[in-house]
């Protein structure tokens, strides 16, 4: 698919459509693209699944300036609405492919493990940042402390929300 058949077939449907960029030598790829191709058959009435082959599709990753995959765009309207690089839990894009068909905004939660391993890596390097003196690795582990929390952060919530509005 070249770059001009991809921006007619995403402005031409007026469903949701979901884009996995994959390639067949990718190991992320191929582990993610059975739960994608199953999750795309179960919404194909609510939401189009495209699988573009990264290989035979230069433009469109250019274009759309996609430089790792597996890469996942949710589109509505002509729009991107949400990207995920890398490989995501089957929980993680079926909830993708809910907020597209029902027309909610797209957001993907933290799993438990990825959640805990912030948290506790974060603390660590906030440990021997302040153990150290260290303020930069003390900072550095606060930011990914709160990367373990963001998502629940009302505070965090309300701003970024008001950012959205603008």
């Amino acid at each position: 698919m070249n770059n001009l058949e991809f921006q007619n077939k995403i402005h031409s449907t007026d469903k949701p459509i979901l884009v996995d960029f994959w390639a067949s030598w990718c190991a992320p790829c191929m582990a993610t693209k059975p739960i994608l191709d199953k999750l795309g058959k179960e919404y194909s009435g609510q939401v189009e699944f495209l699988a573009i082959n990264a290989d035979e599709s230069r433009e469109i990753l250019e274009q759309l300036h996609i430089f790792g995959i597996p890469t996942v765009i949710a589109i509505r309207n002509g729009k991107e609405v949400k990207r995920l690089a890398g490989a995501q839990s089957e929980t993680g894009y079926r909830s993708i492919f809910e907020a597209l068909a029902e027309g909610r905004e797209v957001k993907v939660s933290l799993t438990q493990f990825d959640r805990l391993l912030r948290l506790g890596a974060g603390g660590l390097f906030l440990l021997i940042g302040l153990s150290t003196g260290n303020w930069f690795v003390a900072g550095i582990g606060g930011v990914i402390t709160f990367l373990g929390i963001y998502d629940r952060c009302p505070i965090w919530n309300a701003l970024t929300g008001m950012l959205k509005r603008k």
